[in-house]
């Protein structure tokens, strides 16, 4: 049997200002709002903001859900359509309040790429794939 990866839920300390970056830096639209939750319209996956705390209460009190939480758990990675645009998109995103973690540059897998932080320190790129030069023979 085959699953299909329906959504992500972003689990979060402070969903409201989770959901603003997600909202007014990347620009992503609502579909559903609420104090502890929020939605987003996304063609493909459906990507969630959830309370971290109250995501307990649902696995019998987990503690993990309560904890702190350590390091980078997960990367969204955005792709634009040229290398030119992930500078472009990179410094919009900076600008409204991304935190700059790696600016954009080619890197040896074939794609621009650079890095940014959103306000609970979850870390995710930007890419593009860099063009095929024509080899001359």
């Amino acid at each position: 049997m085959r699953v299909k990866l329906e959504g992500i839920t972003v689990l979060a300390l402070d969903v409201p200002r989770l959901t603003r970056f997600y909202r007014d830096v990347l620009g992503f639209r609502t579909v559903a709002e609420e104090a502890h939750y929020a939605e987003f319209e996304n063609e493909g996956v459906r990507l969630a903001i959830f309370s971290g705390p109250l995501m307990a209460g649902n696995t019998h009190d987990h503690p993990s859900f309560a904890e702190a939480r350590r390091g980078q758990a997960f990367e969204l990675n955005f792709e634009c359509a040229s290398p030119e645009e992930v500078y472009t998109v990179y410094d919009d995103y900076v600008a409204k309040g991304a935190v700059s973690i790696a600016e954009p540059k080619a890197v040896a897998w074939g794609h621009t790429t650079g890095f940014f932080a959103d306000p609970e320190g979850n870390i995710h790129s930007l890419f593009a794939v860099n063009p095929v030069e024509p080899v001359s023979g």
